[in-house]
């Protein structure tokens, strides 16, 4: 049975970071990386394998932490800026906070 849904509509189940404008200047790189993060942890089983998601994320979460210096300094100003913009467009709070924790959580220091 086909799919009705457009191509270009995320399925049922995948979780979706929404689209960044580049106004904000946010480095594009972290941004490709949220996305990325937010699906593999968000998505249900019916769309990705939970243990090849979860190790990929891993890997994800495992290079961010080689950051320092002014890589991580400007790491941490996009996620500022982030979540400014997400409290402004009136994101839910959980989202807010994603983008506020993000560090803390993935032992980003």
């Amino acid at each position: 049975m086909a799919d009705a849904r457009p191509a270009d509509e995320a399925p049922d189940g995948a979780a979706v970071f929404p689209l960044i404008p580049p106004e904000l200047g946010v480095h594009p790189l972290l941004l490709a990386v949220l996305h990325a993060y937010v699906f593999l942890e968000g998505s249900e089983e019916v769309v990705l394998n939970g243990a090849v998601a979860e190790e990929a994320m891993q890997y994800l979460v495992t290079y961010l932490q080689r950051l320092t210096g002014a890589e991580l300094k400007r790491m941490r100003e996009d996620l500022a800026t982030l979540a400014t913009f997400a409290k402004s467009e009136k994101w839910p709070k959980q989202q807010v906070r994603f983008l506020q924790e993000f560090l803390d959580d993935n032992g980003i220091q």
